[in-house]
């Protein structure tokens, strides 16, 4: 591959998140590389009745119902009747925007396109189940899931495309994988795109079981033989994202480049929400074809890896059959989940992955997939060249291009893979390097003094900026 073709590349020049135990990539970051997970009981008031017959467990948010309606212009009326997703995606394309060093008022006017992946629907079910008498003149607007990403391009003021995506679990992967292409053919000169999951019903819960099963332990086991069913989780991440050249020209610092993707179907070769092996092959070579690398590059592919008996065999053996092959046999390929941390966020999975990989690039270490024993016994692991990456470590080849892949499959049968590495080297934009803190920790020196600079519309919103900002010192 020559890295330093740049015409079809897309550089990740910001990113926010919402996950469980995570606010944000740096906290991402903090509980991947300590192994821990972030599953718990349900919040008290999403616990249902005794009726309710899921699992508890799951990955949750705290505070969804809490908004600073006032910053985004929303009146108080107005913002009782939103669906928290599209009050997250306005919080979350901001503090992008900022990671990105844009001012968002520098964007007004222009050509940014917004794509958000998002299939949960529990607050219209809400609002139904309260009944037409309580409805206003916002209700309508405030429950389409077409609205989660065009209140943020209302919000900016923003003129490109402006488009929600509903592919099942691999909507907001399917997401990136759009805003890769307006930027490519011009529509868009900068896009913001992920996805966002809210769990709110209990209902939902029950029913997905039924069609899952969810784990009932609360325990995610990619690839590992006890493997029993997914996790249900929610959340919410977006990344900011840049032709490559343009990135380079205007001084950015990448989080990481995605080289290539690829979407498609798996036709009707199984049944409707049966993985299909021979789609999987596909969308990885053709992901890898648009790339312009080979299968032997990757050093690392982060799975969809749901931890469900019918769902990991069958991506095993995909990507055996596309990469493992590929490699020498002594060089197994390093997989992993981060379902295992966070558990199956929907819509937001593909993202969660994606941001997951790109702090993996930027701290030049793969995290740890939790909970892997012993193989599942219908993956042959040994012969697929495959291993679960289970400790902290560096990358097989840290001095050389990192390059790894990104999966998400819909349970319809979309399926959605992307390509991405860290930035060409020689470039003009070096790799993002780790917070000051951090390298100063690293190198054993004490940090200097640095100024904490506050701005906040109101007394509330100043006093909350200061609590955030000293959440990173505590």
């Amino acid at each position: 591959m020559d890295v330093q073709a740049q015409g079809g590349n897309i550089a990740v020049v910001g990113a926010s998140c919402r996950f469980p135990g995570a606010d944000g990539p740096r906290q991402l970051w903090r509980l991947l590389a300590a192994g821990r997970h972030a599953i718990t009981e349900r919040p008290a008031g999403r616990r249902g009745s005794d009726r309710t017959v899921a699992p508890p467990w799951g990955g949750f948010l705290d505070a969804v119902d809490e908004f600073d309606a006032e910053f985004f212009g929303i009146s108080a009326r107005e913002a009782a009747s939103v669906d928290p997703q599209q009050r997250l995606v306005l919080e979350l394309g901001w503090e992008a925007l900022e990671d990105a060093a844009i001012v968002p008022d520098s964007v007004r006017g222009g050509r940014l396109g917004v794509f958000v992946g998002a299939f949960a629907d529990d607050y219209a079910h809400l609002v139904h189940r309260n009944g037409s008498a309580t409805a206003t003149q916002h209700t309508y607007p405030g429950m389409e899931r077409s609205v989660i990403a065009n209140r943020l391009s209302h919000f900016l003021d923003v003129h490109g495309p402006s488009v929600g995506i509903d592919s099942g679990q691999s909507s907001s992967l399917v997401a990136v994988h759009l805003a890769c292409q307006s930027l490519l053919t011009g529509e868009s000169d900068l896009a913001v795109a992920g996805g966002v999951q809210l769990n709110l019903l209990p209902e939902s819960l029950d029913i997905a079981d039924r069609w899952g099963p969810l784990s009932p332990d609360g325990r995610c086991y990619t690839f590992d033989a006890r493997a029993n069913g997914y996790v249900p989780g929610e959340g919410g991440g977006l990344v900011v994202l840049k032709r490559l050249e343009d990135a380079l020209a205007d001084g950015d610092t990448p989080h990481c480049v995605i080289l290539g993707s690829a979407v498609n179907h798996g036709g009707n070769g199984h049944a409707l929400t049966q993985p299909d092996e021979l789609a999987q092959r596909d969308v990885l070579r053709r992901a890898h074809e648009r790339a312009r690398i080979s299968a032997a590059q990757l050093q690392y592919v982060e799975l969809h890896g749901t931890g469900t008996p019918a769902g990991d065999p069958v991506e095993a053996a995909a990507l055996g059959a596309v990469v493992g092959s590929a490699r020498p046999r002594t060089q197994p390929l390093p997989v992993g989940s981060v379902k295992t941390n966070l558990g199956h966020l929907g819509a937001a999975a593909g993202i969660a992955g994606l941001i997951k990989v790109a702090m993996s690039i930027r701290h030049r270490t793969l995290p740890a997939s939790l909970h892997f024993e012993l193989a599942n016994p219908e993956i042959a692991l040994d012969e697929l060249n495959l291993r679960v990456q289970q400790d902290l470590g560096s990358w097989e080849a840290p001095d050389s291009p990192l390059i790894a892949g990104v999966s998400s499959f819909g349970m319809g049968g979309t399926n959605c893979h992307l390509v991405i590495s860290d930035v060409p080297p020689g470039s003009t934009a070096s790799r993002r390097k780790p917070e000051t803190g951090e390298a100063e920790a690293d190198s054993g020196r004490s940090p200097g003094v640095l100024p904490f600079v506050l701005s906040g519309r109101g007394s509330g919103a100043l006093c909350g900026q200061a609590a955030r900002l000293r959440s990173f010192v505590g």
